[in-house]
């Protein structure tokens, strides 16, 4: 086999990344070689590859799912907001700058070439490219600047099918619409629709696939059910949202995790593998009030460090957390935020010349650099080892004799060892390194420090996360097997120009 398949959503949280997943899984089940591609990620989670570049973390988990290695041609367009209207750009895993919307909407056909040539790159070293749209593929106000939906499955000559999220009703005229308003062009692209999200019964839709098909001339080719239980990587902090939290149950069994969600929340995924611990409570918290008397704060990445410290301090939070006993926690801009200082002389965040102070938990200092780190780095801490990846500008450098925790390897430009404070029963960690939490001896022996420090009775699970993210592909794959026309889909990935 060998061909393209694009797949769109009538709007964002569709299931476009969670179809495209599954596709990856079932065909790489069948021993294809299969890549995921998405043309443009508007995304903070992100992820750095084995060759230094950065990418959506939803690509990274849909070449997981393909059982590849994730690479920067899988999104060679990565947007990363830093406020309502401006965006620090990633072309091909490095940063090119930071433009506002309408700079960047003028910059779309100059990277059009830059998207075709990373697809063609994939599909002379694969079977088959899944590829994943945006949004919705009619916004009729950016159609003629589109570089992620139909317009590129017109160019690169392939067939799409387009999904519609029924748990929020109007199923039938989100998928009509979208077709409607498509030109002509753009719609003989579209060879099927997949109804998502379908609760209860899918004999409840009656004839209205028939209908929609009569109207359209677009077959539905499966209905798939909602499902709960799936958590995989999302690709922004929105996700959040429509996710319950799994706050503590039992005081005395069950350590209680509140980690701060920063207005421009980044990486966010670090939490998940935490949220796998059947002895483990994760709540998100954005408001003093809702804070209590956790054992373990985390405060998380954050595309904009200084503002967000700002509204941390503004809103009562930084007080309310240094009111509490909890051990603390600080990943990447969370760490930045714990320290003495932050200064930016080159404004690569905010006016050139800033500098302002932390909240002085960790004796480090940060200065911000418009170059960009970039690296996956291993060590140990707690006697175990320890891996991740390291997405920031400028360095946070401990003072001498600040007690490390993590012993890490030494890249170039980069402090070897990361801080740490203990003052009684109050602990304050502070680290640049994504996906810690993914490495399972490292999660059990810091989740055990916490309980210790806290007083609390608990023992960590032998849960494995890279376990449980293989058992949840493995589910998308068989879904998408059991309720997707999954002959149908192949001939629309054969059908290529």
């Amino acid at each position: 086999m060998r061909g393209a398949l694009m797949v769109c959503g009538t709007s964002s949280d569709a299931g476009k990344s969670a179809v495209v997943a599954g596709l990856c899984r079932a065909l790489h089940r069948r021993g294809v070689r299969v890549a995921p591609f998405k043309a443009q990620n508007m995304s903070l989670n992100s992820v750095v590859t084995a060759d230094g570049h950065e990418i959506g973390r939803a690509q990274a988990m849909q070449a997981a799912a393909a059982g590849v290695e994730p690479e920067a041609a899988m999104n060679p367009v990565l947007l990363k907001p830093s406020s309502e209207t401006e965006c620090q750009v990633i072309v091909l895993g490095r940063p090119v700058g930071h433009l506002s919307a309408a700079a960047y909407h003028a910059k779309k056909p100059e990277l059009f070439g830059t998207v075709l040539d990373a697809l063609a790159d994939l599909r002379a070293r694969y079977d088959v490219v899944l590829l994943e749209g945006a949004g919705s593929p009619a916004e009729i106000n950016l159609l003629d600047r589109d570089i992620v939906n139909l317009p590129l499955a017109v160019a690169a000559g392939i067939k799409a099918i387009v999904i519609g999220d029924i748990d929020r009703g109007g199923v039938f005229a989100a998928l009509y619409g979208t077709v409607a308003l498509l030109p002509a062009d753009q719609r003989a692209c579209v060879g099927g629709f997949v109804v998502n999200k379908m609760r209860g019964d899918s004999a409840l839709l009656f004839d209205g696939t028939e209908q929609l098909a009569r109207r359209t001339g677009v077959p539905t080719l499966g209905v798939l059910p909602y499902v709960t239980g799936i958590a995989l990587d999302a690709e922004d902090s929105l996700a959040l949202a429509g996710a319950p939290p799994r706050p503590a149950t039992s005081r005395q069994t069950v350590l209680d995790v509140a980690a701060i969600r920063w207005p421009h929340l980044a990486n966010a995924t670090d939490l998940d593998p935490l949220a796998i611990e059947p002895g483990v409570g994760v709540r998100w918290v954005d408001h003093a009030a809702a804070l209590g008397q956790p054992d373990l704060v985390v405060l998380p990445g954050t595309k904009t460090t200084i503002a967000d410290l700002a509204w941390l301090n503004a809103n009562g939070l930084g007080d309310s957390i240094a009111r509490t006993d909890a051990v603390v926690l600080g990943i990447c801009g969370g760490y930045q935020a714990l320290g003495r200082t932050i200064s930016d002389p080159d404004g690569a965040e905010t006016t050139a010349g800033t500098r302002v102070a932390g909240l002085g938990w960790l004796d480090v200092e940060t200065t911000f650099s418009r170059d960009k780190t970039l690296h996956r780095r291993r060590g140990t801490a707690y006697g175990v080892p320890v891996s991740g990846y390291e997405i920031h500008h400028g360095q946070t450098v401990p003072a001498p004799g600040v007690r490390p925790w993590l012993a890490l390897d030494t890249p170039a430009g980069g402090p070897g060892n990361e801080g740490a404070t203990t003052s009684g029963n109050r602990a304050v960690f502070g680290t640049n390194l994504h996906g810690l939490f993914e490495a399972d001896d490292f999660r059990r022996a810091m989740l055990s420090e916490v309980a210790r420090l806290r007083g609390v009775p608990f023992t960590p699970s032998p849960t494995s996360f890279a376990a449980s993210r293989e058992s949840q592909l493995d589910r998308l794959g068989d879904l998408v097997e059991e309720h997707l026309d999954m002959p149908a889909i192949c001939r629309l990935i054969l059908e290529v120009r």
